[in-house]
């Protein structure tokens, strides 16, 4: 699966907007967590890992901030999230970390799986031999 945008429903109102999101209509997965970051010091960064079955949903409910997705091969592919009705997927197996958040910054995590450490992989070397990457 592959890294992509998803535009939420935005409701438009004059007393202010409202947006959602439900399963199966938006997210691909069934929800079994939700956790959100938030207070990070200036030029510190979150992340740093994959996850072997966990996929995820990131929002910038507030402020902005920056996903780097890292494939094996070592290219990255950088996601800007700033708009609270766009959420990024990140599928199973994909090498994270969130970076550059403004202050005041709030990122939304909706995750596939209940939290667990055996899922994270931690170190990028073992993620790029996993993956095929040199």
């Amino acid at each position: 699966m592959k890294v992509y945008l998803i535009d939420f429903p935005k409701i438009q109102d004059p007393r202010g907007n409202l947006t959602f999101f439900q399963h199966p209509n938006q997210l691909p997965f069934e929800i079994k967590r939700i956790f959100w970051t938030y207070d990070v010091p200036g030029g510190e960064t979150r992340g740093g890992h994959a996850f072997g079955k966990q996929q995820e949903v990131i929002i910038a409910l507030s402020g902005s901030f920056d996903v780097i997705i890292t494939l094996p091969n070592g290219t990255s592919e950088k996601y800007s999230l700033n708009r609270s009705y766009y959420g990024l997927f990140v599928p199973q197996n994909n090498w994270r970390h969130i970076e550059n958040f403004s202050t005041n910054a709030l990122a939304l995590h909706i995750s596939s799986e209940f939290f667990t450490s055996e899922d994270y992989l931690r170190d990028f070397n073992d993620y790029k031999r996993l993956h095929g990457g040199k």
